[in-house]
């Protein structure tokens, strides 16, 4: 007889909630600021396009001008920020995603499953954003306004003192127009796509797979995510980058600006580095729980009721 598998938690436990925040911040942190120098080559694009014209002669500008220290420039406030950011977003999904299950019956849990999936990753969201919003201002100038300086230490003093609280949550509402769609797709279509690789690619059962077998999966739906992800919130991140680099400027003016085609500036490169980046969170999450002997809830699976009654 198979020995049963012993955890470190009970699933939806208070120290589940924490452990699985924990996991949240490791993802995020780790993996937005391994990507810091292509985020700040996009940001440099997106604000300048005159200068930096694309991805790769956006790399030789910023190394000639600065060495290897201008590519890295703004990694504490993306690590520190990201890292706040994940373990609401991943922990807040995980609980609302219980908590919204729990409202209503077993079977409606899984027939509407994916209006729960974006109930609860646009409610984690919401929460994380304002977390994330002032590192993110505080980057975002650092990367795009020349000879600012290097250090967040002095950066978010000065972003104070000279233009009051309110310029770290000056970009707050495009900012949740950027992460909110993100995140939706980011959780919902990982959801998805990991459940449709387990019935139709994978020719045994999850719990019939290694460990190591369930995490290329998890990689696997975390990249396709990522591509569908950097898609629908694309306009809103070019945005973002154009507000915090001038608090002087309004949505309204920027899109008139930039118009259409500029407002999809950068897209490549936002979708090499998000799909990169939600495939690895995804993995360095699922790999944190195997790590720390949590229990991982399965793929979405028909209950026995509604299978009865269709007859399957």
């Amino acid at each position: 007889m198979a020995k049963k598998e012993e955890f470190s938690c009970e699933m939806f436990s208070n120290k589940f909630f924490m452990l699985c925040a924990a996991g949240g911040a490791v993802a995020c942190g780790s993996t937005h600021t391994f990507v810091t120098p292509l985020d700040l080559v996009k940001c440099r694009l997106q604000v300048d396009p005159g200068k930096y014209k694309s991805i790769f002669k956006g790399f030789g500008i910023s190394f000639r001008e600065g060495g290897a220290a201008n590519l890295v420039k703004g990694w504490a406030p993306t690590l520190i920020g990201y890292s706040l950011q994940g373990s609401v977003k991943f922990a807040g999904y995980e609980y609302f995603k219980y908590k919204f299950a729990t409202m209503v019956d077993e079977e409606s849990a899984y027939l509407y499953r994916t209006y729960l999936y974006l109930a609860a990753s646009a409610s984690a969201e919401l929460v994380a954003d304002c977390f994330l919003a002032p590192f993110e201002a505080t980057k975002v100038r650092m990367q795009t306004t020349p000879g600012y300086t290097s250090q967040m230490r002095k950066a978010m003093p000065h972003m104070l003192a000279t233009e009051g609280f309110g310029v770290f949550y000056k970009g707050l509402a495009p900012l949740w127009g950027r992460q909110v769609p993100y995140t939706m797709m980011k959780f919902s279509s990982f959801e998805k796509v990991l459940e449709y690789l387990y019935t139709n690619v994978v020719p045994k059962p999850r719990e019939q797979c290694t460990k190591v077998e369930q995490l290329v999966l998890t990689f696997t739906a975390g990249y396709i995510a990522g591509v569908l992800c950097a898609i629908v919130s694309h306009p809103s991140d070019t945005i973002v980058s154009k507000l915090n680099k001038d608090p002087s400027a309004s949505i309204g003016g920027i899109l008139s600006e930039v118009g259409f085609v500029g407002i999809w500036r950068g897209l490549v490169a936002r979708i090499v580095m998000i799909g990169t980046l939600t495939g690895l969170q995804w993995f360095v999450y699922d790999g944190f729980k195997v790590y720390t002997g949590m229990p991982r809830p399965p793929p979405a699976a028909m209950p026995e009721s509604l299978r009865k009654k269709l007859g399957k």
